[in-house]
């Protein structure tokens, strides 16, 4: 045997200790709080000559204007056949992972949401893709893992490896009606695990996301993951959505917000699962409100124990209501952003 130098082995002993202390010292902190925004209507509504503006009103990428109010995380729906209507249209495959390479290529993470429809799946309709009316259940579960597995391998290819990814969009009653309806939660149970299944085959870092809407409603998120629990459904994070908006009444945020953070609180410790609101929006015309329920929306996220609490995303903020006639963005008639979009800012 040769021994080496003890000048060399000083050497060598010194460099690994400073590799040591280097990778101990660049090694990754906490996830960053995901402060996000679904743009799925962008990319049409700059096919339609919209024209985004930044504070001081000059025209500026709608990406560039979001970073700038403290957006890190971008979410997309996608659909299956979409048409080419400019509101409840496109969104399709490529149209999805085009605007996930845009995201990424600005540095921003991605929520990939599979509405599993041609067009708006939320807890109203649930409507299978054409293509999939006339399938058996066995055939409807096949083509639902092949196309998210395919969706996801498309994005894979485009460098996107989306952080987090939604089976279903606000499903509160199911999806793939009527098969997937929670009148029949072993079907159901078999759909969402098929998704599961084909997400984490092709990136297995990614987080699966279970969404039901109304985060206040603690009785219905009790009685819906209760169920999914005892079904053996797997999932990596709690998704809610909450609108006090769309609410009975349209109650102001205060009256609710409490309820909410007893919900998120209650549903990282009931089953143990990080939770994120994957949808939150106010009125664009009430800027301040929505700028003070945005707020304390996200500090009763970050609030909840344990740092499972997540992160909190606003839907369309820039879908402004001229081109979208759409009352919850947060864009002005001027196409800049109101001052909601501060709430993002640390």
């Amino acid at each position: 045997m040769k021994y080496l130098p003890l000048i060399i082995v000083s050497t060598l002993l010194l460099a690994c200790t400073g590799q040591k202390e280097q990778e101990e010292t660049s090694a990754p902190t906490a996830v960053e709080f995901a402060k996000g925004a679904d743009i799925s209507w962008l990319q049409q509504m700059e096919k339609s000559g919209y024209v985004f503006r930044n504070d001081d009103g000059q025209a500026e990428d709608c990406f560039k204007i979001l970073q700038a109010h403290g957006i890190n995380s971008i979410r997309l729906r996608t659909w299956v056949n979409p048409s080419d209507d400019p509101w409840s249209g496109h969104c399709s495959t490529e149209e999805t992972v085009a605007m996930a390479r845009r995201a990424k290529d600005h540095d921003m993470r991605v929520m990939i949401d599979f509405h599993y429809s041609d067009s708006w799946a939320d807890p109203g309709k649930q409507h299978k893709p054409d293509a999939w009316k006339n399938l058996g259940f066995e055939q409807l579960k096949q083509a639902l893992y092949d196309y998210t597995y395919g969706v996801m391998t498309a994005l894979k290819e485009a460098g996107v490896s989306p952080e987090w990814v939604q089976v279903g969009n606000e499903i509160p009653g199911g999806m793939l009606l009527p098969e997937g309806s929670t009148d029949n939660w072993p079907q159901l149970a078999q759909l969402l695990n098929a998704g599961y299944e084909a997400i984490k085959a092709v990136s297995p870092q990614s987080m699966v996301i279970l969404h039901v809407d109304q985060g206040n409603n603690n009785e219905r998120f009790r009685w819906w993951f209760d169920n999914a629990e005892e079904h053996h459904v797997k999932y990596d994070i709690i998704g809610m959505s909450f609108y006090p908006y769309w609410l009975d009444g349209k109650p102001d945020y205060t009256t609710v917000i409490d309820d909410l953070g007893r919900n998120l609180n209650d549903m990282a410790q009931r089953y143990n699962k990080e939770v994120m609101v994957v949808e939150v929006g106010g009125e664009d015309n009430k800027p301040q409100n929505t700028y003070d329920m945005l707020r304390a929306v996200i500090q009763k996220v970050k609030a909840v124990p344990n740092g499972k609490g997540l992160g909190v995303f606003y839907w369309e903020p820039q879908g402004a209501r001229s081109w979208s006639k759409y009352a919850l963005s947060a864009w002005g008639d001027d196409g800049r952003p109101t001052e909601a979009m501060d709430a993002f800012i640390d």
